[in-house]
């Protein structure tokens, strides 16, 4: 087996031969991603494959070449947690933590049980607790939102998906026990020594030049539509909560993404998150202590989901495959293990590492196509294509 090596730059392309990928699947995955760039549907789409900690494929399709970066928008999480799992391994920081014992202002309307670890798996409690941009700017004013919010469930006690309040409180906790803001943390802590140049989590307006645009796209679903691919009718009002296509194109203003959106703000090339995925699998340089990094893959939310009945599958900070078929009904592909983990994105954003295959795989698109079936169907598709790569 090949293992990273010290003496080749990540983004130097290695052989498909020789990471034992088969170029057939290649082709067929980087198919699969132009199809609705030929259709119009989408104006552009970056992704990346990795193995044996290199790029096997980076390719941008449409409007976008391979220097182009995306607002990743959730897959920022996948991130956040490995940022946090550092902290843990430091000894800053416990998982079993109550978050009052390190911002005690977020101690109010009975949240003073929240632990860290709930805030990473999105038990904690409070998931309809938006900050917004103006007041998320000022950190004065993001503690007296963290002390007003209320809880609408007991923590600990289900799951609901958490866009992005959690984060923010993720994102104090970080910076007050490290002293450091999160902005350099990630880059000084994760993205230098891993040698990824891209990946920028509040990126000046000056340095902003080469994201591209988000651009709506297609038409909601109907609720026809949403019975017929899962199986219940459901309000796509409620589903989508604060992800509204409006809120996604709030990232086109530059002052917002430089606001360092600690659940939905990051921007990135796919390569460098692909090969982020990768310095999971490998860690050749011993950034994460073993014993933190398997806490933090260890499944402990299997709540089930409040909209679809499925169970949540998720670690401490990450999304899990599990076996199929849940595994694609939480947006992860055919051929994937269920040791499978990742985080994806709205808008379709895609991003996991395989520890049993060695992949890793990333997808980006600055297109919100607004028919979230044909999203998820694509999500599937690629990542489908993506795990049927490694040689047989």
């Amino acid at each position: 087996m090949i293992g990273p090596s010290s003496d080749a730059s990540p983004y130097d392309l290695l052989d498909a031969e020789a990471a034992g990928v088969d170029p057939a699947g290649l082709a067929a995955l980087v198919e699969r991603a132009q199809r609705e760039i030929d259709t119009g549907l989408l104006p552009s789409c970056q992704l990346a494959l990795a193995r044996h900690g290199r790029l096997v494929l980076f390719a941008g399709l449409g409007e976008a070449t391979t220097r182009d970066r995306f607002v990743i928008f959730s897959a920022t999480k996948g991130i956040v947690a490995g940022a946090v799992w550092l902290a843990v391994g430091d000894g800053l920081v416990r998982f079993d933590q109550p978050v009052a014992d390190i911002v005690p202002e977020f101690a109010t309307n009975g949240k003073d049980a929240v632990t860290v670890e709930q805030l990473l798996a999105h038990t904690s409690g409070f998931p309809h607790a938006p900050l917004g941009h103006e007041p998320a700017a000022r950190r004065e004013d993001r503690l007296a939102r963290f002390a007003r919010w209320r809880l609408t469930f007991e923590p600990g006690t289900a799951f609901e998906y958490h866009p992005t309040a959690a984060h923010w409180v993720l994102r104090e906790i970080l910076e007050r026990v490290t002293g450091t803001d999160l902005r350099t943390y990630v880059h000084d802590r994760i993205m230098n020594p891993l040698g990824l140049r891209a990946f920028a989590l509040g990126e000046p307006p000056e340095r902003q030049d080469d994201v591209a645009t988000l651009v709506e796209t297609g038409e909601p679903p109907t609720p026809e539509e949403i019975e017929a691919a899962i199986g219940i009718r459901i309000d796509l009002t409620a589903l989508l909560g604060e992800v509204t296509q409006a809120a996604l194109l709030e990232f086109n203003r530059p002052e917002v993404r430089a606001l360092a959106v600690p659940g939905a703000g990051g921007i990135s090339t796919a390569a460098d998150v692909a090969l982020y995925y990768q310095g999971l699998l490998h860690d050749p340089d011993g950034l994460w202590r073993p014993e933190v990094l398997a806490a933090g893959l260890e499944l402990v939310n299997d709540f089930p989901d409040p909209v679809r009945g499925t169970p949540a599958h998720r670690s401490r900070g990450m999304q899990l495959a599990g076996p199929a078929p849940g595994a694609q009904l939480r947006g992860f592909g055919h051929g994937v293990s269920p040791a499978t983990f990742g985080h994806d994105g709205a808008g379709g954003q895609v991003a996991w590492a395989d520890p049993v295959s060695g992949l890793s795989f990333c997808y980006l698109t600055n297109g919100l196509d607004a028919h979230l079936i044909r999203q998820a169907r694509r999500s599937i598709g690629l990542s489908s294509r993506a795990a049927a790569c490694v040689a047989a």
